[in-house]
């Protein structure tokens, strides 16, 4: 009877220790399949967040290159706004040029329209040109000729007089001008005014400083640009300088 109960406890036991070891087996099993799970899942997680650190790196060459590509189309635009602002510019300049152009034209053909009506060609308008320059030269020519001769007319006229009555008064026409020289043993000076200006010999001058009469001189030769003059006596108030103004006063 105890060997029976003793077998029966043996078999028991190994019953409940098989029963056990399936436990355990079972238990490892999902283990084992759940690591495998988590294991899969960071596998792909990893995969993920490379594709996505790719797909970054990719987004952000790409956003590099359009920044590029857009500060270059910006300057092209710039550039291109500019060739566009310069065009305007000639077009405007252009139109200007065209619309004077259009009114030299019409002027033209109111002026040929004007010869027309007068019967008168192109030779003979330029003819008449150059008669017209070649007249204003004569004229110009007789001009100059003319003043050099009324000068000398004054003069000669200034001499007889001078001839007829040695106190006559010369009479100069209104002018201004500067003692040049000065020669205090001799009391003369050189002023810068001559025949050119209608100066006479034995004219008589003011010499002025700051508004104050300085002296009187009496011109003795003449030149074109410049004249001697002697210092009166009677007529020096102080000491003539260089510098001083003269001026007439007939």
């Amino acid at each position: 009877m105890l060997r029976i109960c003793l077998a029966i406890a043996i078999v028991a036991g190994l019953a409940a220790g098989g029963f056990a070891f399936f436990r355990v087996q079972e238990v490892m099993k999902q283990t084992m399949q759940e690591r495998d799970t988590e294991k899969a899942a960071k596998v792909a997680e990893i995969a993920a967040h490379n594709k996505t650190k790719k797909e970054l790196a990719e987004t952000k060459k790409t956003l590099k290159s359009t920044q590029e590509e857009l500060a270059s189309t910006q300057k092209e635009l710039k550039t291109q706004i500019a060739k566009v602002g310069e065009l305007e510019k000639n077009n405007q300049n252009l139109t200007t040029h065209l619309d004077r152009t259009k009114a030299e034209r019409d002027t033209a053909q109111q002026t040929l329209e004007q010869w027309r009506i007068l019967q008168i060609s192109p030779s003979q308008v330029r003819e008449l040109q150059a008669n017209y320059k070649s007249a204003l030269a004569t004229i110009k020519t007789f001009t100059a000729e003319n003043k050099i001769l009324n000068g000398k007319i004054v003069e000669l006229n200034n001499e007889l007089l001078q001839y007829r009555d040695p106190n006559a008064i010369v009479h100069l026409p209104p002018m201004t001008g500067h003692i040049l020289a000065v020669d205090p043993k001799y009391d003369f000076v050189v002023v810068d005014l001559g025949s050119d200006k209608g100066l006479l010999k034995r004219g008589e001058l003011l010499v002025n400083r700051g508004g104050r009469l300085v002296a009187k001189v009496k011109v003795a030769d003449v030149k074109d640009h410049r004249a001697i003059a002697n210092v009166m006596p009677g007529w020096t108030q102080a000491q003539v300088m260089e510098g001083d103004e003269v001026l007439s006063y007939q």
